[in-house]
């Protein structure tokens, strides 16, 4: 029979939605094998590393990659996770860990959005295929995984400017409501710089999606990826490196918009998390 243990050392670093600030809880029991560093929040994105070696790890049953080096993994909640999760982390020496996780939940903003162009609250047929063929590109693009460790260093803001949008927030385009905005809007004029929060591998380097515009995607390791749009320039190539703080792209008004701005998003493969959590502001 395999052993059971509780997750013996984790430091949750849980952030309030409202307050914008975090507190540090640290939960221990006898020994020390897996420690767990970020939000658990709704859209907030947590990693682990163990001090044994890992066979696997799941998060509610969902597989999470794990480093073949380090014994590191990394996990998101996304923009509607439900309060009580589970941790399972199975060691190579078959015993088991099972923590239960508390997500902090979240209340979302209502954004109403007018003057958005008629074609893209409603799309007319001849730009359908064209729309799912965009998709395709992105969902390909964040399906890639690598064993980059990039996530793990200290993100900085990749524009200066407003902040005019936030994560979670229900959009209602002129009226017609639609899905909620993924991302952290910060305006600036058109052509102002866009550099990297981190390090990392472009993935996707698009100048005209339907929806988005100029649009760019790097992966940072283990599913995470970070996406910028409505891009008036995008000054990178797929299979590019770019090193934190380098230029990527310059802030635009393509796409689905009502004035230039960058749409900075965060992705675990295809759970979208929220950026501004990676942020001390």
């Amino acid at each position: 029979m395999k052993r059971l243990f509780i997750v013996a050392s984790i430091l949750f670093y849980v952030a309030n939605a409202n307050a914008n600030n975090k507190t540090d809880i640290n939960v221990s029991t006898d020994g020390t094998r897996t420690t767990l560093f970020g939000d658990v929040i709704q859209g907030g994105l947590l990693y682990g590393k163990s001090t044994e070696a890992v066979t696997s790890v799941k998060i509610d049953g969902v597989k999470v990659p794990v480093h073949p080096n380090n014994n590191l993994f990394v996990f998101g909640f996304g923009v509607d996770a439900q309060e009580q999760s589970e941790l399972v982390i199975t060691y190579v020496d078959g015993s088991v860990d099972r923590q239960p996780l508390k997500v902090a939940q979240r209340e979302y903003k209502i954004d109403r959005v007018n003057g958005v162009a008629k074609k893209y609250v409603s799309p007319p047929k001849s730009v359908l295929s064209r729309i799912s063929s965009d998709s395709a590109k992105v969902k390909k693009a964040r399906e890639k995984m690598s064993y980059r460790t990039d996530f793990l260093e200290k993100s900085i803001r990749p524009a200066e400017g407003r902040i005019s949008g936030v994560y979670g927030s229900r959009r209602v385009f002129n009226g017609v409501p639609k899905r909620p905005h993924f991302g952290l809007d910060i305006a600036g004029p058109t052509g102002t710089k866009v550099i990297a929060p981190w390090a990392g591998k472009v993935v996707l380097a698009e100048p005209d999606l339907y929806y988005s515009g100029g649009t760019l995607i790097i992966d940072h390791g283990l599913g995470v990826t970070s996406t910028y749009i409505h891009l008036s320039k995008v000054d990178v190539k797929v299979g590019d490196e770019v090193q934190q703080g380098d230029k990527i792209a310059e802030i635009g008004a393509t796409g689905r918009v009502t004035g230039p701005h960058l749409d900075w998003r965060l992705n675990w493969f295809n759970r979208r998390l929220d950026p501004a959590l990676l942020l001390d502001e």
